[in-house]
């Protein structure tokens, strides 16, 4: 077989894109991620989301499609519906949301009007942004009054919540968020919301893997409506799901078609199917305590660096570090590990007296190091490159020698192997000269022809 028989379709079809991938592939496998919205689905979540379900229109739910032709898409989709439902003990999940926000936005578009009050999480003390941030669409269409942390504890002060539901009296409350370190007290939300009349909605896109794996509160039994992502803790395909009591059935698939969405990404829908099939495997479970027992192993090594660990610790995947004792922002902070081949994320601070452009924090998760096989020795590891980089931000040799670890670590903890007609290493690298080897300045080094 020669080798244009052998090439990649797409290698053949557009290269440019082709060669986009495959760097990317590459960055993927020589650096270590440590941003608590990533993660690596499996080589099977890869495959169905990558699959011919992409080719269907199916507007509509199972059984109710307005295209014919469904029959295999609707037990795709009855699937992912029943994991969820399972998994999460709702009486009702709709799995079409593109993303957390339109999973979101959904809700909110089923029970408020323009106008309403909602009360969320201040997006600087770790909220969302679809949580009524100004620039957001939330923002822009309903009467945002936002809750926040306690200066003493950096976490959600429950009397100032209750204090500013009792004088607002929101339609809805929203709890969840994308950068804060603690359980959330649904229970308690959901006391408030029934003492003022409001809904409750819990975003709970980040510790959705952990709540699958009763490691945190669920809160199912308290919440009227439940949001989260497939991607992040849960290790799917980026999408969203909205949970809710059956009696809300009908107004949320009202909503999210012919609502604010038209067909169905039936092969990521496919993928979710997938992904909530491998939160029923026990060693699901295994693997959301090795996050919490990883995340608590380079939190801890940090502190004994001196660094400070905002509220002083995590109940979850993720955790903040203020670099303000280093004077340093979060924005160079970033830059300078990335150097070093450490991916993650700027963040502000409760109180940050530095704007969002720049931060005084950094947020670290651990689900995409777990799910490379990595353990407590790798996070001690970890924290040791990013203690160094952080206080000698002026050496650009040491980053570079970091880096050289570092993809010598990620080498020994590959993320796809064994596998062939996907994108993965064996294929997406082959012929191409981009390799899993040490780059040079930043660039894979190509090896030329054989």
């Amino acid at each position: 077989m020669g080798l244009e028989a052998m090439a990649n379709p797409l290698q053949v079809v557009d290269p440019e894109v082709y060669e986009a991938v495959c760097r990317d592939l590459h960055r993927q496998l020589t650096r270590i991620d440590l941003i608590a919205a990533e993660n690596y689905v499996s080589a099977a979540v890869l495959i169905a989301t990558g699959s011919v379900m992409t080719n269907k229109y199916a507007e509509g739910y199972p059984a109710a499609r307005y295209y014919g032709g469904c029959e295999w898409i609707d037990v795709a989709e009855r699937l992912a519906i029943e994991r969820a439902k399972q998994i999460f003990g709702a009486q009702h999940a709709n799995v079409q949301p593109h993303c957390g926000t339109q999973a979101n936005m959904a809700v909110y578009f089923a029970i408020l009007k323009p106008g309403d009050t909602i009360m969320a999480l201040d997006l600087a003390h770790g909220g969302h942004l679809s949580h009524g941030a100004p620039k957001s669409f939330c923002g822009a269409l309903y009467n945002v009054v936002p809750y926040g942390v306690s200066r003493e504890t950096e976490s959600i002060d429950m009397d100032q919540v209750r204090d500013l539901a009792v004088k607002h009296r929101p339609r809805l409350i929203v709890t969840g968020a994308s950068s804060y370190p603690r359980f959330i007290d649904f229970a308690r939300f959901g006391e408030v919301a029934r003492e003022v009349g409001a809904w409750l909605m819990a975003d709970v896109a980040h510790p959705a893997g952990l709540i699958a794996a009763g490691l945190h509160p669920t809160p199912v039994p308290h919440a009227d409506f439940v949001t989260a992502t497939t991607h992040k803790t849960m290790r799917g395909p980026r999408g969203g799901i909205i949970l809710c009591k059956g009696e809300h059935a009908a107004k949320i698939d009202s909503q999210v078609f012919p609502g604010i969405q038209g067909g169905p990404m039936m092969h990521t829908i496919a993928g979710k199917a997938v992904a909530l099939k491998e939160a029923l495997e026990p060693d699901f479970a295994e693997y959301q305590a090795q996050i919490l027992a990883n995340c608590q192993a380079m939190l801890r090594e940090l502190q004994d660096r001196g660094h400070r660990i905002v509220t002083g610790g995590s109940d979850n995947h993720l955790f903040l570090v203020d670099l303000r004792s280093l004077g340093m922002a979060g924005r160079l902070a970033c830059q300078l590990l990335d150097e070093a081949g450490i991916t993650l994320n700027q963040n502000l601070i409760p109180f940050d007296p530095r704007s969002a452009r720049e931060t005084s924090g950094i947020r670290i998760g651990t689900p995409a190091v777990t799910t490379r096989g990595m353990r407590e020795p790798e996070m001690h590891l970890i924290a040791d490159w990013l203690d160094r980089v952080l206080r000698r931000p002026d050496d650009a040799g040491l980053r570079a020698r970091i880096r050289a670890e570092v993809e010598d670590l990620c080498l020994q903890f590959p993320i796809y192997t064994g596998l062939s007609g996907t994108f993965v290493p064996e294929l997406a690298l082959a012929g191409t000269g981009i390799l899993p080897v040490r780059p040079t300045g930043g660039t894979p080094v190509p090896l030329g022809p054989d």
